[in-house]
């Protein structure tokens, strides 16, 4: 997916959805595992790949979306409604990169560095999300 000359983030984030399916479907003790180990995972996916491409956060590396996704979806019930609010806001903060997102993007190296600003967009998109449900 990121080999797609336009918008490599925004099909690397649909990637993702597949995934929030089947955590949907899990216990949230076992959601907050699988997402606890697909962290570190696609850090040392991400870092390895940056050094494959010798650049920093390529457009080519999809898994920070993906592990940004998973988090975006946590505890969220699955809907065609939620799944497309959860993605657009995913992808406004993935690209806005709101305050410390910004930060991060630009001070962290390494396959942590191409992640933890996903992860971040998807913490924020998660929060907003739930609100849209509450309210």
């Amino acid at each position: 997916m990121g080999h797609i000359p336009f918008a490599p983030g925004t099909f690397g984030s649909l990637l993702g959805i597949p995934l929030v399916w089947v955590l949907s479907k899990l216990a949230p003790p076992l959601s907050v595992f699988a997402i606890l180990l697909f962290i570190p995972f696609s850090f040392w996916i991400a870092g390895e790949a940056e050094k494959i491409f010798n650049k920093k956060d390529s457009g080519c590396i999809v898994i920070d979306e993906i592990a940004g996704m998973l988090v975006t979806f946590f505890l969220i019930p699955w809907s065609a409604q939620n799944i497309l609010i959860g993605f657009v806001l995913f992808r406004i903060f993935d690209i806005a990169k709101p305050f410390p997102i910004g930060l991060i993007d630009r001070k962290l190296k390494g396959g942590p560095g191409v992640v933890l600003d996903d992860i971040m967009a998807g913490v924020y998109a998660n929060v907003v999300l739930h609100l849209f449900i509450i309210l």
